[in-house]
C-alpha cells in the first residue's frame, strides 16, 4: 500500500496510545462452561427440557491499567492478550490458534476481536495473510464460532425487546415447556465480521460485531465509517480478487464519504452529531424488531 493508503485509518491517536487494555465486567471467560444467560436458565431449570449450558458473551467492560513496563504498546497493543491470554480478563476464550477478546474501544453495544496465534501471519496485513487458503479456512471457521457467541449474546441482551422473540419466550415458559423452540430471531443476521482494509493495529485481528453502532466509543466520522463502508471487508468476501477495489482504501476515499445510517439509509452528509443522535433512536427501534 501507499502512503496515502496507508493513512486511511479509523481510530485516533488516543485510542492506539491509551495505556489501557480492553476488559469486561470480570466475570469468568465466555468459555467458561458454567457461564449461563437468562435463556440457558430457563432452559435448564428442572421442569424444562434440558440444554447444555452455553458460553456467554457480556458487553460489560472493565479496564485494567497496563503495567509501565508492559512490551506491547501502541500499534502493538494486541500482541499483549497474544503473548498471555490468561492475565486479561477481556480474553474471551483462547486455544492454541485464536484469541478471542473483548475490544477495548468497542463501536457498537457488542464488539469483540479475534486474534489468530499463527507466527507466519500475525504480523502480515490481512489481505496478505488471507492469501493462505488453508490459514483462511482456519480463520472462517473460528469466526463463525465467535459470531455465533456474538449471536447467543444478542438474545440475551435483547430477546425481550424483540417482536420476533416472543413466541420463542412464551414456549420456553410454557407449563409444560415445548418439546420444539420455534426458531425466534436470526441473531446471527444482527452480527458482522470483518477486518480493515487499513489496519490501525500491528497484529492481525478480525472484528466482530452487532450491527447497531451504538457505543459511546463512537466518536467521529472515520469511526463510523470504518464500520459502515467497504472498508471494513467481510471475512466470507475473502479470498479478493487482484483488482478489488477495496485493496485500495485510500484511493476510495471510504473513510470521507458521507455519513448513511445502516439501517434506513438517511444520509447525514457530515453531521456526525445528527447521525449519532439517530442511531441511538435506531437502536431502540432494531431492538423491538
Amino acid at each position: 500500500m501507499d502512503n496515502k493508503e496507508l493513512a486511511e485509518e479509523a481510530i485516533t491517536s488516543e485510542e492506539i496510545n491509551a495505556r489501557i487494555l480492553p476488559g469486561h465486567s470480570g466475570k469468568k471467560p465466555l468459555a467458561n462452561a458454567k457461564s449461563r444467560n437468562a435463556f440457558t436458565e430457563l432452559m435448564s431449570s428442572p421442569q424444562k427440557p434440558k440444554v447444555k449450558p452455553t458460553p456467554k458473551v457480556t458487553s460489560r467492560r472493565m479496564i485494567p491499567t497496563q503495567p509501565p513496563d508492559a512490551p506491547f504498546t501502541g500499534r502493538n497493543g494486541l500482541g499483549a492478550y497474544m503473548a498471555s491470554p490468561t492475565n486479561f480478563p477481556a480474553v474471551i476464550y483462547h486455544s492454541e490458534e485464536f484469541v478471542a477478546i473483548y475490544d477495548g474501544f468497542p463501536k457498537s453495544s457488542v464488539h469483540v476481536l479475534l486474534l489468530p496465534l499463527n507466527p507466519a501471519k500475525t504480523l502480515l496485513h490481512p489481505f496478505e495473510a488471507f492469501e493462505d487458503p488453508h490459514f483462511l479456512a482456519s480463520v472462517k471457521t473460528e469466526v463463525k464460532k465467535l459470531k455465533a457467541l456474538v449471536a447467543s449474546e444478542l438474545r440475551r441482551l435483547y430477546g425481550k425487546h424483540s417482536t420476533s422473540e416472543q413466541a420463542r419466550i412464551q414456549a420456553m415458559e410454557a407449563n409444560p415447556p415445548r418439546e420444539v423452540l420455534p426458531p425466534g430471531r436470526d441473531w446471527e443476521k444482527e452480527v458482522l465480521t470483518g477486518i480493515h482494509s487499513g489496519p490501525s493495529m500491528n497484529h492481525l485481528h478480525i472484528h466482530v460485531l452487532s450491527v447497531d453502532r451504538h457505543s459511546s466509543c463512537m466518536k467521529h466520522k472515520k469511526h463510523y465509517n470504518s464500520f459502515a463502508t467497504p472498508f471494513l471487508v467481510d471475512v466470507e468476501d475473502f479470498p479478493l480478487s487482484p483488482d478489488d477495489i477495496r485493496r485500495h482504501p485510500g484511493g476510495q476515499g471510504y473513510l470521507k464519504s458521507d455519513l448513511v445510517c445502516w439501517r434506513c439509509h438517511q444520509n447525514f452528509k457530515a453531521d456526525f452529531a445528527g447521525l449519532k443522535q439517530h442511531l441511538a433512536q435506531e437502536f431502540e427501534e432494531w431492538k423491538r424488531e
